[in-house]
């Protein structure tokens, strides 16, 4: 089959999108604390057959910033943060094909409450599940969830790798055909065909027996979106959908490479995952209509709106410094979290030791300098350049206003591609891995043993 794009939503269940200043746009929605909100997204997406509906989430408002919450609340930087399992659920309701990502924190759960929940959701919306594996950023979550500070970069790795090693496990213990339920006989299901896990290791016990069968597609879909060393390997090892943030072809085709290397050194088959470079479109039937719609969305970030997400995402108060005063390198070794934003300064700055304004300007934090703005043929252009050259296997698509951005994309971009050759016209089947072209995983087909290096 030729090959053709993924493409995924990126939403937040918040007040807003990822850009944080999404909801100052006169056309968004004001009620996104409700279910017809993301309902209408969902149906938006599945309508432009969209492979999946993905949210992000953290399990704090960004209070980094000066320590303190008060500007996160007054200028609206994502303060409101809801449970996106359940908004999830709310938009399986109304979709029949659509795949329901969503993110949860390897740090601050149990690998079993986490297993139960997918895999619940997995059931109740026919086999379209996925779990985006996250090892969280910051101290505020840290404290909302019981601890005095968040742990080191590369040991929420270590203990992210055996949280999945239980997850898998406990999703493997009920095998195909454990079902029975005669009821003239009164048998449920086969005891033989349901185990126990009994792990114990460094970090987790968990005994089981797991309280979930498995699900027409065999478990969700793991996504992850390592961007450090560490994070690719993990993502090399784990992932089946990969979200990556390149800026440029050239940094995108590193970016490809290296997380497939990873996948196979780790054993895996590269072409069984899928990355998915973030892009925010700003579409319309023109170039011209995009420019006017650009020069409104440019008005509305906020510097406010960098440095808080800025000090959410690395964990670090830039509100210590004067925003043109260089950080020292012990201040930059001490940054946690997304550390390829931290990264990705220190290379397009130039600068050794940048300052949170640098942080600010080369970042992207907050703004929308990287949008692609045009019509079907320049939006559409600029992706088939990205996917032929194998900077990615598709797009996470993130909305500058809700739900306009989306309706943008499906009515002006989709039809192109589609035009092209490049996008499915329809879903392939029912479940998400189906409709990804993943194979249904067999249980404990993901013991494979690494290589030394990719072939």
């Amino acid at each position: 089959m030729t090959r053709q794009m993924v493409l995924v939503g990126f939403l937040q269940a918040q007040n807003c999108t990822n850009l944080p200043s999404s909801w100052r746009h006169p056309a968004s929605r004001d009620d996104s604390m409700s279910a017809d909100y993301y309902q209408e997204i969902a149906k938006i997406l599945e309508a432009g057959k969209f492979h999946m509906a993905f949210f992000d989430d953290r399990l704090a408002m960004p209070d980094r910033y000066g320590n303190d919450h008060a500007h996160t609340v007054e200028y609206g930087i994502r303060c409101v943060k809801m449970d996106p399992l359940i908004v999830l659920t709310t938009m399986g309701m109304v979709t029949e094909k659509l795949g329901l990502g969503a993110t949860c924190s390897t740090t601050y759960y149990e690998p079993f409450d986490v297993a139960r929940r997918f895999a619940t959701l997995d059931l109740m919306s026919g086999g379209r599940a996925g779990w985006n594996v996250v090892t969280s950023l910051n101290d505020g979550e840290a404290l909302n969830m019981g601890r005095d500070s968040h742990p080191e970069h590369d040991s929420r790795y270590d203990r992210a790798d055996e949280f999945m090693e239980v997850v898998l496990g406990h999703w493997d213990t009920w095998e195909d055909g454990a079902l029975i339920m005669d009821k003239n006989s009164g048998r449920f299901a086969d005891p033989a065909k349901v185990k126990r896990l009994d792990h114990k290791g460094p970090f987790f016990k968990s005994r089981g027996p797991f309280t979930v069968p498995r699900s027409d597609q065999g478990h969700p879909v793991i996504i992850q979106a390592g961007a450090s060393g560490r994070g690719q390997r993990f993502a090399g090892r784990w992932g089946e959908v990969i979200f990556t943030a390149a800026r440029n072809l050239a940094g995108a085709k590193d970016g490809y490479a290296a997380v497939r290397n990873e996948a196979a050194k780790a054993g895996r088959d590269p072409d069984q995952m899928f990355l998915c470079n973030l892009t925010t479109p700003v579409c319309a039937a023109s170039k011209a209509e995009a420019e006017d719609k650009m020069a409104l969305i440019n008005k509305l970030p906020l510097q406010i709106d960098a440095l808080s997400l800025l000090a959410e995402a690395l964990n670090y108060d830039f509100a210590s410094k004067d925003l043109d005063e260089p950080l020292t390198t012990d201040e930059l070794k001490s940054m946690q979290g997304i550390l390829g934003i931290r990264d990705g300064v220190l290379k397009n700055s130039g600068k050794s030791n940048p300052s949170a304004r640098d942080f600010v300007t080369f970042s992207g934090r907050g703004q929308v300098q990287d949008a692609m703005v045009g019509g079907p043929k320049e939006i559409a252009d600029k992706l088939e350049e990205m996917f032929v050259e194998r900077g990615c296997d598709g797009f996470v698509i993130a909305a500058t206003y809700v739900p306009g951005s989306y309706a943008d994309f499906v009515q002006h971009v989709v039809p192109e591609l589609q035009r092209r050759g490049l996008f499915q016209k329809d879903y392939r089947g029912k479940t998400l891995r189906e409709n990804l072209g993943l194979r249904r995983p067999a249980a404990e087909a993901w013991k494979v043993p690494p290589r030394d290096a990719a072939e």
